[in-house]
């Protein structure tokens, strides 16, 4: 059964290109061309992913993403024209999985929207049932939630799958490629910028002091290491 993707862009060119790569690629499309209208649209055809501008009339990219994360966990790639970190930062907290800077590429769009749709089938089909306790961070695999001090943290999807990914490789150093690949599920494209803003993003909630990170340690030049005790 083909897949739904949901585009989401006020100006209908760049929707139309969207949505003549993705009907090639074997999808079937919906599009909206503001933010009610993405709603509605999102509520009605249950899309499996969505690519989702920032700048639309009427409501806001940010605003629909975080009503898409009240009523689902499908992936949502956004889109803008600012290549400036605070959009990439509101996108992310509002429960984007990843974001794309105009203008792209389509063969890079395309490469994305395999990956993302990929890994979220994976886990729907064959979830990890466990509980991770790592001092007083508690993760669990089955909720999708991390507690500290029995606290729910609050983490977006990528922000856990962040998490859990490092926390399971506990002591080793893991390279932000191998975190885009892994991850975000992109082998061929995406930026690095992506994995600092997010770890960013995670270390606010989880550590005790964010500016001096204790648990999610940057090792300089190469990545990231999770620490414990």
């Amino acid at each position: 059964m083909s897949q739904t993707i949901l585009v989401v862009d006020d100006e209908k060119p760049i929707a139309d290109i969207l949505e003549y790569n993705l009907k090639n690629a074997g999808y079937t499309t919906v599009s909206a061309y503001d933010g009610e209208e993405a709603v509605r649209l999102f509520r009605d055809c249950d899309p499996d992913l969505v690519l989702l501008d920032i700048m639309l009339p009427h409501r806001s990219g940010i605003d629909v993403c975080y009503l898409i994360r009240e009523e689902s966990a499908v992936p949502v790639l956004m889109l803008t024209a600012k290549d400036e970190e605070e959009d990439v930062v509101q996108g992310l907290d509002a429960g984007a999985d990843d974001y794309i800077t105009k203008p792209f590429s389509p063969k890079e769009v395309m490469a994305r929207v395999r990956a993302q749709l990929r890994r979220y089938n994976d886990q729907v089909a064959s979830p990890v049932s466990n509980v991770l306790e790592c001092g007083y961070l508690t993760i669990d695999m089955d909720r999708y939630q991390a507690f500290v001090h029995d606290e729910d943290a609050g983490l977006t999807r990528r922000e856990f799958e962040l998490l859990a990914y490092l926390a399971q490789r506990e002591g080793k150093v893991v390279t932000r490629k191998q975190l885009l690949e892994e991850v975000w599920g992109y082998q061929y494209y995406g930026d690095v910028r992506t994995v600092d803003v997010t770890v960013r993003r995670l270390r606010e909630k989880v550590e005790a002091d964010p500016s001096s990170p204790s648990m999610i340690v940057t090792r300089r030049g190469v990545g990231y290491i999770f620490v414990t005790g």
